[in-house]
């Protein structure tokens, strides 16, 4: 067992460098994070760590360590999920499987005591209390207001989706075998102490989660112990594990993922296709045949020389274009990212105040979630997708239902994804002036680049209509 908050490498360093820094500075605010802005929040939650310094010396690279030792940060981490809140979160209906897993680290395998169907509170107790098994509740977002609040910030942040996980493990125990994931990954202890060891990857920023068996991963370069309010960062591809040492009866921590499938191979397997689709219809050399019987060679070595020169060809038009046709990942981003937290009290959003006229000057609202594409091929118009950021009260809570579920709507047409979005459309020579609205604190509409009073008038109060714009 290590001795408290451990000491490897660079850890040990950043632990030695915290203590001579100011503690976060949590006076006057019950949350101890800034939700002020995407920015802030990302800065407070790795406070003390300077945010130029994380991208710098650790974001893909290895993994960080901060102990704070901060009796405000500890309350603070702990509210967010405990074990407690176990038994009023099982009443509401929960599945194993679906929103729970039980399951237990046997003999470096992982093995799952599920039941069948709903939770109940008692058993799932009992197989805590007496089979030491691991409590994974996946997505707590959807239940705990303060998670949605600091993952929705996250994901603009990031501009990638953020999922979470909490895992509750009695004393004494481990829940899953040394592995590794394929997602960038945050720690936040909330309750008890976990004892965590850390191993070099076998496969550097790994795309796909993996177990690795103990014989494999060698001795850990970083261990450690978790307390309360300390928060963890390693990066995809870091082989892990943890268990709760004897004498704690048991820990609980959240994990605050991102970065699933968003690197620039993923980018290129997205945007590749459209960048052909788009060239061939200017440039004949990608509309010619290809040799005939190709496909039924075995060997098409000969074909590589003509393929190496229409990439290059391609990387030349890419160049000198600046539009990339809109891409899947974008839209999976829009269509399955958490609507702005507004409370749960908050009363649905509705058009409001004065209408929108040629005089006004208008904002933005809800900006971190707007995004503008640009889609040729339907009908050449400008879509603004607004990501869930339109609001309706009914539309946010069933959104946030079902954030990062995996459920059936990810295998729904087109036509059903379509109806989800809630985007507004307009013809293409609405762009400038929908980048201007975007790009400006406040704009008047007089000044939107359009070339008639009316069409300004009327792009403006569409915007309105849909709660996407304020008239000051």
């Amino acid at each position: 067992m290590p001795k408290k908050g451990g000491k490897i490498a660079d850890v040990e360093k950043e632990t030695q460098a915290q203590r001579k820094r100011p503690k976060v500075d949590t006076a006057g605010s019950p949350s101890v994070l800034s939700f002020e802005s995407p920015a802030s929040l990302f800065r407070s939650l790795i406070s003390p760590i300077e945010e130029e310094v994380f991208f710098r010396d650790y974001w893909e690279q290895k993994p960080l360590l901060v102990q704070r030792n901060d009796v405000l940060v500890a309350a603070y981490y702990q509210s967010l999920f405990q074990l407690s809140h176990l038994k009023e979160l099982c009443s509401q209906g929960l599945y194993y499987g679906r929103d729970v897993n039980v399951c237990r680290c046997v003999n470096g395998k992982k093995k799952v005591l599920n039941k069948e169907g709903r939770v109940n509170y008692m058993q799932l107790k009992k197989d805590f209390d007496q089979k030491k098994a691991t409590i994974q509740f996946h997505q707590p977002q959807r239940f705990k207001e303060e998670l949605w609040k600091i993952q929705e910030k996250l994901e603009c942040y990031f501009g990638s989706l953020v999922g979470s996980n909490v895992y509750i493990t009695p004393e004494g125990s481990q829940g899953l075998p040394p592995h590794y994931d394929d997602v960038e990954v945050f720690i936040l202890q909330l309750e008890g102490e976990k004892h965590w060891r850390l191993y070099k990857p076998t496969v550097p920023l790994a795309r796909e989660y993996n177990v690795e068996p103990e014989d494999r991963i060698g001795s850990p370069t970083h261990e450690f112990i978790l307390k309360p309010g300390d928060l963890l960062y390693f990066p995809r591809g870091t082989i892990h594990q943890a268990d709760t040492p004897h004498g704690i009866s048991y820990s609980t921590h959240v994990t605050i993922s991102t970065y699933q499938n968003n690197s620039w191979g993923d980018f290129l397997l997205d945007t590749i296709p459209g960048l052909v689709f788009d060239t061939a219809k200017e440039d004949v050399a990608l509309r010619t045949s290809i040799p005939r019987q190709l496909l039924m060679q075995v060997n098409t070595a000969d074909c590589t020389k003509k393929l190496s020169s229409l990439l290059r060809m391609l990387a030349d038009s890419l160049e000198n274009s600046r539009e990339l046709r809109s891409s899947d990942m974008k839209k999976d981003f829009i269509m399955h990212r958490l609507p702005p937290c507004l409370g749960s009290d908050a009363d649905p959003l509705t058009p409001g105040g004065k209408l929108p006229k040629i005089d006004s000057k208008i904002r933005l609202q809800f900006r971190d979630h707007a995004i503008i594409t640009v889609e040729p091929d339907q009908e050449n118009a400008v879509s603004t997708k607004k990501g869930f950021f339109v609001c309706l009260g009914w539309e946010a809570c069933e959104l946030r239902e079902t954030h990062m579920m995996g459920t059936e709507d990810d295998t729904a047409s087109e036509d059903g994804l379509a109806q989800q979005t809630h985007g507004l459309r307009f013809p293409l020579s609405h762009l400038d002036a929908l980048k201007q609205i975007w790009s400006s604190s406040v704009v008047s509409v007089r000044e939107l680049n359009l070339t008639s009073d009316e069409e300004k008038e009327n792009l403006a109060l569409s915007l309105w209509t849909e709660c996407l714009i304020e008239v000051l």
